[in-house]
């Protein structure tokens, strides 16, 4: 009955689930890009925000929306699965779109346009309820999509079979070029809608194509193939750590092979195969020493002794985390496009044709345009000319493509702070300095270079970081490695606010001069403040080259699937970069 069952399984899941998988990613991206490119504009002319104030609230928006996905991860993981967990989440997306639409169409949810010269009054604390409200609700519905429904559709290959391990890389491709049409549709028509149209329209059309979504995903139930959960990975992660701190003052053994395993016990969360035991961090091995009440012949205390493999599951985790810490201020950096980067293009000629201008919150078009393009270059002639030299398959380590990003991310914050010296320069050639709202004769291509080099940047840090987080995590903790790369995204949006925050503060001066002012940017320094960026990611990048030399690969043994009486292959053994 069980090989029925397990046969039954296999059968689903395949190609054909993609459409239903791929509509939800399309509709949560179009909302969030949708959202969050074009935001700053709404909350600075519709709510008459302060600048500063504004651009804080987006990157703590942006900021908890993506360290949500711990939580989403550990309820997919322990509880409901990575199906109802993605449908739920979507729900409370859903929810947050239609209360931020409805506050964009009712005008008592905004504060009476301006009038004339007069000061603009803010929003009440009652109309920002009404938008944190919608916010929350919005990065908790993140947090339940993001990191399960990448490794939901990863799930519809059975990597069992040979046939289809390919297929679940190739479906990562397809993930990758989907969600950035998604982004090049929020990032052009959706913010021509909302700077020309309106903002309700603007908020709309991805509200009501999140519950086409919603319902998409749900009618193609019967296709997936749901795997069940294998519990909570922070569990076993604590049981390790308790379970060593327990045995603390115990001598380690003389030989790895004296320390407990248990295969019937970790089969569950091995499929893929056994980590084996590494030579750093032996304290934690202490967790697998076995005592005299430990050998009792029964199911083991989890809290007291655990395998080999649970061990290392940890030792890979905190392996992981200087790594992990290093992509924060990458983030810090490509923050500044939705904010500052944003304000300039505002400021500037955007017209293509006489009766045609570029929103300003397009501009990032090209950093997505630039992104998709490095990254099918990247695919099709920078791996086959690397391998040559390298004789690897995948061209470079993707440590080496972290690093090229992180040198690529420093010369776009460099590159931005001269175009800002010129754009200033503009402004004060033509008798505009003293006038924020007017158009500076300056073309607002100028800024191509540095959104440009933000892509760039992106196809080989962003992606790699994630490459790295998949390959390294422990095969029973990719859901939580997900949210792990989102809570990196986090800490580099709070950074930024901190940042921001700060260099606000201490800039300012006694005339009422600031690095960045809330009213007039010509007045500000905002090239200083790119440069404080560009020496904060050189020093980062000293940082990421030391961890890089240092890390060590996770060591696993991996059995021959198509062979039951194979002993396994030992892939990936301890190697230091």
């Amino acid at each position: 009955m069980e090989k029925k069952e397990n046969h039954a399984t296999r059968k689903k899941g395949g190609l054909i689930t993609m459409p239903f998988i791929f509509a939800n990613e399309v509709c949560e991206k179009l909302a969030v890009v949708g959202f969050n490119t074009n935001m700053i504009s709404y909350l600075t002319t519709q709510l008459h925000m302060p600048l500063t104030k504004a651009a804080n609230t987006l990157t703590n928006f942006s900021g908890t929306a993506s360290l949500t996905p711990l939580l989403g991860a550990f309820i997919a993981d322990s509880y409901a699965g990575k199906f109802w967990t993605v449908t739920g989440a979507s729900i409370i997306y859903q929810i947050g779109m239609i209360s931020l639409t409805l506050s964009a169409v009712l005008p008592q949810f905004r504060p009476p346009p301006c009038k004339g010269e007069e000061v603009c009054q803010e929003a009440s604390a009652g109309q920002l309820a009404v938008l944190y409200v919608s916010l929350l609700l919005g990065a908790l519905g993140s947090g339940g999509i993001r990191p399960c429904i990448v490794a939901f559709g990863a799930d519809q290959f059975d990597e069992s079979d040979s046939n289809q391990t390919r297929r679940t890389w190739t479906y990562f491709n397809w993930y990758y070029f989907v969600m950035g049409v998604a982004i090049l549709v929020a990032v052009t028509v959706l913010v021509y809608i909302q700077d020309n149209i309106g903002w309700g329209l603007g908020l709309g059309i991805p509200t009501v194509a999140m519950f086409i979504s919603i319902i998409a995903f749900i009618v193609g139930y019967p296709l997936y193939r749901n795997l069940n959960p294998a519990g909570s990975p922070f569990t076993r992660l604590a049981q390790v750590a308790v379970a060593a701190i327990h045995k603390r003052k115990m001598p380690n053994v003389s030989h790895p092979s004296l320390l407990y395993q248990n295969d019937e016990l970790d089969a569950s969360i091995s499929l893929g195969g056994k980590l084996l035991h590494s030579e750093q961090m032996k304290f934690l091995d202490k967790a697998a020493i076995v005592t005299k009440e430990d050998d009792n012949g029964k199911t083991p205390n989890l809290w007291r002794l655990n395998t080999v493999h649970r061990v290392e599951e940890l030792k890979s985790i905190i392996r992981m985390g200087p790594i992990w810490a290093s992509g924060i201020l990458l983030i810090t950096a490509y923050a500044q496009q939705s904010t500052f980067s944003l304000q300039q293009a505002k400021t500037m000629d955007r017209h293509i044709t006489k009766t045609f201008q570029i929103p300003a919150g397009s501009m990032s078009v090209f950093t997505i345009l630039t992104m998709l393009t490095t990254t099918v270059f990247y695919d099709r002639v920078f791996i086959k000319v690397a391998r040559r030299f390298t004789g690897l398959d995948r061209g470079i380590s993707f440590l080496h493509r972290m690093g090229i990003g992180f040198v690529i991310s420093t010369l776009a914050t460099l590159v931005a702070g001269f175009v800002e010296m010129k754009r200033k320069k503009a402004a004060l050639a033509h008798g505009l300095f003293d006038h924020p709202l007017a158009t500076i004769p300056i073309s607002v291509f100028w800024l191509v270079p540095q959104y440009s080099l933000h892509g760039m940047a992106e196809a080989f840090m962003s992606i790699g970081h994630l490459e790295f987080f998949y390959d390294q995590a422990p095969e029973s903790m990719r859901s939580t490695a997900m949210a792990l790369f989102w809570t990196a995204i986090s800490a580099g949006n709070y950074v930024s606010t901190l940042l921001v925050t700060l260099v606000h503060k201490f800039s300012a001066g006694p005339n009422g001069s600031n690095w960045l002012p809330d009213n007039n940017l010509n007045k500000g320094k905002l090239e200083y403040f790119y440069w404080l960026i560009t020496m904060l990611q050189f020093i980062n990048l000293i940082y990421y080259l030391v961890c890089a030399k240092l890390y060590t690969y996770k060591p696993i043994q991996v059995h021959d699937k198509e062979d039951s009486n194979s002993e396994g292959n030992q892939i990936e053994l301890v190697t230091t970069v």
